[in-house]
């Protein structure tokens, strides 16, 4: 596989064109971000962590039947997927409560939810990616009624694995956001990545961040929270 220009530079990845129209190389990124770009650092290992820990949780849910865009992993810092169209609608599970729906709805921090709570976000760092509901997306026309229930039906079981998976490991999932794309043949399939970037991982015994509010907070090192997830779950930290 060639990897050719790149098409795309984001706050924690690149992506470039390869010599099949359909497959994409992605390079994580050593950047780290918080609170829609304003707060940056560059914390050296972190796309390698990111990188490994993506590929294996993208690689236990393809053994559960969840389908995603992601290939193989190439090196510590890259990985080949498959070339989608992200739909621009992040969605959000939370089992929770947590960050911003804590400020928002007065929930208290830890406060365990019956069922998960599933929300959509505008993907949209200019307008700071804003709450929004099933009507928002079908007046804007970024889904359609059977691509929304789709991707919270899939959103709902990625979360039940992913709860099976960490609880194996010592790991609470709080919350988490994913993002999902079509394919050639208009499949829809789970996309980005999946890592302590884009999850919310609390310690079982200890209740410690081993996620990204390390660094949003100061609350710790993020390359060594990051270590103890790919430790965990079997990689080589």
């Amino acid at each position: 596989m060639e990897k050719k220009a790149c098409l795309y530079e984001g706050k924690a990845k690149q992506i470039y064109k390869t010599d099949k129209d359909d497959v994409l190389w992605i390079s994580y990124k050593d950047d780290a971000t918080a609170f829609n770009g304003e707060k940056k650092e560059t914390l050296r290992g972190k796309g390698r962590l990111n990188n490994e820990i993506s590929s294996l949780i993208f690689s236990q849910l393809a053994r559960q039947g969840v389908k995603s865009h992601f290939i193989e992993r190439l090196s510590e810092t890259e990985q080949l997927v498959r070339k989608v169209s992200i739909i621009p609608v992040e969605v959000v599970v939370r089992n929770v409560a947590a960050g911003s729906l804590v400020k928002r709805l007065g929930f208290s921090r830890g406060q365990q939810f019956s069922e998960p709570i599933v929300e959509f976000y505008y993907k949209d760092d200019e307008l700071g990616d804003p709450l929004m509901n099933d009507a928002h997306i079908k007046a804007m026309g970024l889904a359609s009624e059977n691509d929304v229930q789709l991707m919270k039906e899939k959103a709902l079981a990625v979360n039940d694995h992913l709860i099976t998976m960490f609880e194996k490991i010592g790991v609470q999932l709080i919350d988490f956001k994913l993002e999902f794309g079509k394919d050639s043949a208009g499949q829809v399939l789970l996309a980005d990545e999946i890592s302590p970037d884009t999850c919310r991982l609390w310690d079982k015994q200890t209740g410690e961040s081993l996620d990204k509010d390390l660094f949003r907070f100061q609350q710790g090192d993020l390359q060594e929270g990051y270590e103890t997830i790919l430790t965990r779950l079997g990689g080589q930290a």
